[in-house]
C-alpha cells in the first residue's frame, strides 16, 4: 500500500536509533520501512535477536523519517507496550504519523490476534491525540508483514474493537498536555541556553542554570 495515498516483558528504557543520512528517507511503501527495520534488527547480537523488539518510527506530514524509537524489548515471544510509551516521543518531535513495528523471533511473520488488538488499540489512541497510525509491520530477519498491505488497518478503521472513552480519554488527553508542556519548557531552556553560550558562559555552568544536558548544550 502507498502510504502517500493512505512471557515475562522486561522493560527497557527507550531508546532512539541512530539512523544514517541515507536513512532519514521519505517513506513511500512498506518496503521501505522494512528496509531500514531490517538493518536495525540485524545490528543486535544474536542473543538479542531472540527477543521480541518493539520499535515506533515517526514521521513528519511529507512521510520523511524524523526518529526510529526502541520502545520495549521483552522475551522471545511477547513485549508489552503502553500508549504513553508509544505516542511520547510523536508528540515531543512533533510527529504527524507512526508506522509501529515489532520482530518475531520465531521467525514467523505471521500476524497474530494479539497484534490485531494491539493495533487497534493504538489506531484509536492516535486518532484521539492526532497522531495518525499509518501502518503495523512484524518483520523477522528476512522477511516482514505489513497490516496496510494485507487490508487490517483499513478494517480496524472501520469496524475494530476499541473505543476510546471515560477515563481512558481524560488520562491520553493529559498526557498529550503534559507531554506538549514539557517540549515547550525544554525549547524555552534551550533558548535561553542559545544566549547564554553566546554571552560566553561555559557549558557546566549553563548545565546548571538550565538543567539541560551536556549533550542537548553541545549541540545548540
Amino acid at each position: 500500500m502507498d502510504y502517500l495515498s493512505q512471557t515475562q516483558n522486561l522493560q527497557t528504557p527507550t531508546m532512539n536509533i541512530r539512523l544514517t543520512k541515507e536513512q532519514k528517507i521519505k517513506v513511500l511503501n512498506s518496503a521501505d520501512i522494512y528496509a531500514i527495520m531490517q538493518q536495525v534488527l540485524l545490528r543486535e547480537n544474536k542473543i538479542r535477536r531472540n527477543q521480541e523488539h518493539f520499535w515506533v518510527v515517526g514521521l513528519n506530514h511529507n512521510n520523511k523519517i524524523l526518529f526510529v524509537e526502541l520502545i520495549g524489548l521483552g522475551a522471545s515471544n511477547r513485549v508489552n507496550a503502553d500508549p504513553p510509551d508509544v505516542f511520547r516521543m510523536a508528540i515531543y518531535k512533533l510527529a504527524s504519523k507512526l508506522i509501529l513495528v515489532h520482530n518475531h523471533p520465531s521467525g514467523s511473520h505471521a500476524v497474530t490476534d494479539a497484534d490485531i488488538t494491539f493495533t487497534d488499540h493504538m489506531l484509536k489512541v492516535g486518532k484521539l491525540i492526532k497522531v495518525e497510525v499509518l501502518d503495523h509491520l512484524v518483520i523477522t530477519e528476512t522477511h516482514y508483514t505489513s497490516f496496510a498491505d494485507q487490508g487490517v488497518m483499513d478494517q480496524l478503521k472501520k469496524n475494530g474493537l476499541f473505543e476510546i472513552m471515560g477515563p481512558e480519554k481524560q488520562e491520553l488527553e493529559q498526557f498529550k498536555i503534559d507531554t506538549e508542556k514539557k517540549r515547550a519548557e525544554k525549547e524555552k531552556a534551550k533558548d535561553i541556553a542559545k544566549k547564554m553560550k553566546a554571552k560566553g558562559y561555559d557549558d557546566a555552568t549553563i548545565k546548571e542554570l538550565t538543567g539541560l544536558s551536556l549533550k542537548v548544550i553541545g549541540g545548540i
